[in-house]
């Protein structure tokens, strides 16, 4: 009985654990979880010092996020009248409702955090880059959907930021919706479907809220399974590029006068066998990959839920328009945003430039077309591809990290030095009290 036990167990579990070369390679054919990953990766394009396991992360996160999201369907009422106090409930009266929330929102935090870190990672590893070294690669078209992956992250965490309809939530929306408004010819129109009317009421708060339990993780979950399949279809992590590809022509051994093809058999051909092969030391996905994603898996969740306890979610008092907050602020990862918004607002006499189109609408929007077009433009050597800081991307680098580095600066400028009346304050300066309301 304990054999059949054990012979059971192993029939369930041999992908996960294969005992022989052949097992390692049927592994990922016959287990749909590990189907989208190739039968050998690159020791080197696997390894955490190249890739950071930056994807992995995303994915726990992405994990936590979906299940902790699922319990909170069942205790949050999408109501202007009664979704502040579901939210005070959970704090204060369901059974570790608070440790459910903070960890949602934590995981929101550093998911869009490392979604960005990862697009760093491949920008400056020049992972995004199109070679003729694999046949049926073309890595552009994974940058794209990275971008998309990039929006759709930051929109997602910016949906739950106003559910729960504090002050910090309405300030939020109120923020976006005035950008929003500052576009010519389409601005009212983006209002409109941004807010669901003319103001913010139940319609924006059930509009959110829709977006974000079901619109946007959809787009995210396919967005993330088409990124996944793409690494497969460009021959892996860009880290093959890094090692050499040699193209290897065999002939093949057949009945003489005759061979098979896709159609039948046919006549007067020499079949042959082109075969690519990577230099380098490469090893089973399973288990060598799928052993070292379960520990990051099981590492990174423990560490996020270990700082769930030091890092509390915020919440204000109830939403109110007749009362604004001083200074009113938008999510920290739109905060350079809004610094921008500020900065490029100009006034000369009577005529001002708007920094809502300016700052808000324009140069992000340039730094989006920037970072499209920037694979096509990109003329390094295929030699660059996959390897941190190659010398003939020294330029690229510079500028991209510039740009990355002014992003942080006015976060930083927007979260820790904008006082009341967005006036600029020295860390060593103290803010003027502010009336608060009672």
């Amino acid at each position: 009985m304990k054999e059949k036990m054990k012979a059971f167990i192993r029939k369930l579990t041999w992908t996960y654990n294969p005992a022989t070369e052949r097992e390692a390679s049927d592994a990922t054919a016959r287990n749909f979880l590990l189907h989208w990953f190739p039968a050998k990766v690159t020791t080197k394009s696997a390894s955490i010092s190249y890739s950071l396991a930056l994807g992995i992360i995303i994915m726990t996160e992405f994990t936590i996020l979906t299940v902790t999201g699922l319990i909170l369907m069942f205790l949050y009422v999408p109501s202007v009248e009664r979704a502040y106090w579901s939210i005070k409930d959970l704090q204060f009266a369901v059974s570790y409702g608070w440790f459910i929330r903070d960890l949602h929102r934590l995981a929101a935090q550093l998911m869009v955090a490392t979604v960005f870190l990862h697009m760093v990672r491949v920008f400056l590893t020049g992972a995004y880059k199109y070679s003729e070294k694999v046949v049926g690669s073309y890595r552009p078209l994974n940058w794209w959907i990275g971008l998309a992956l990039l929006l759709s992250t930051m929109m997602l965490s910016y949906t739950g930021y106003l559910l729960p309809w504090d002050q910090l939530a309405l300030w939020a929306i109120t923020i976006g919706d005035n950008i929003a408004l500052s576009a010519p010819v389409v601005g009212k129109l983006v209002s409109k479907l941004l807010i669901g009317g003319t103001i913010i009421d139940q319609n924006t708060l059930i509009r959110w809220y829709v977006a974000h339990v079901f619109f946007l993780p959809v787009i995210l979950f396919l967005l993330i399974m088409w990124h996944m399949w793409r690494i497969r279809k460009d021959g892996g992590m860009a880290g093959v590029e890094a090692l050499g590809i040699e193209r290897v022509t065999q002939g093949k051994v057949v009945s003489k006068g005759k061979t098979y093809s896709l159609m039948g058999i046919v006549t007067g051909i020499t079949p042959t066998i082109t075969q690519y092969r990577v230099r380098g030391s490469s090893g089973s996905s399973s288990p060598y990959l799928t052993r070292r994603i379960l520990a990051i898996f099981i590492l990174v969740t423990a560490v996020t839920m270990g700082l769930t306890f030091l890092v509390k979610a915020p919440l204000e008092q109830p939403a109110s328009l007749m009362w604004t907050p001083n200074p009113a602020k938008a999510p920290w990862y739109f905060l350079w945003l809004q610094e921008l918004v500020a900065d490029t607002t100009v006034r000369f006499g009577s005529f001002t430039i708007s920094g809502g189109f300016v700052g808000g609408i324009v140069i992000p929007s340039l730094l989006l077309l920037l970072a499209v077009v920037w694979p096509l433009l990109d003329k390094s050597p295929d030699e660059a591809i996959g390897v941190w800081f190659h010398k003939a991307r020294r330029l690229q680098n510079t500028v991209f990290l510039f740009i990355c580095v002014v992003i942080v600066v006015l976060i930083y400028v927007g979260a820790v030095m904008r006082g009341p009346y967005w006036h600029i304050y020295m860390p060593w300066q103290s803010w003027p009290k502010m009336p608060t309301r009672l």
